[in-house]
């Protein structure tokens, strides 16, 4: 999901929202990715989309800054679950 046009208040409050829903933040300098293990169908479109922004066998398994912002909104915009989201900042 986009989010880049919001004044800073609105993304502070989508951040809480997110955060509030049970997302985890993986803060870029570009961008920001959210990921809700609750919801993720394990379809695995992320780790196959780009190993090196999706790593599981690293801590913390996202990092935003691995790849560029464009990498990360096409591959977080094949998830079917919505369990990854993401903000420019």
């Amino acid at each position: 999901m986009f989010y880049g046009s919001e004044s800073r208040d609105s993304a502070d409050v989508r951040d809480k929202e997110l955060l509030e829903a049970g997302y985890r933040a993986y803060t870029g300098e570009k961008i920001d990715v959210y990921f809700n293990t609750a919801i993720c169908q394990h379809s695995g479109n992320c780790v196959r989309g780009s190993a090196k922004l999706f790593n599981l066998k690293r801590k913390p398994w996202i990092i935003p800054d691995e790849v560029d912002v464009a990498t990360v909104v096409n591959v977080i915009d094949t998830c079917p679950s919505g369990a990854l989201q993401y903000r420019h900042k």
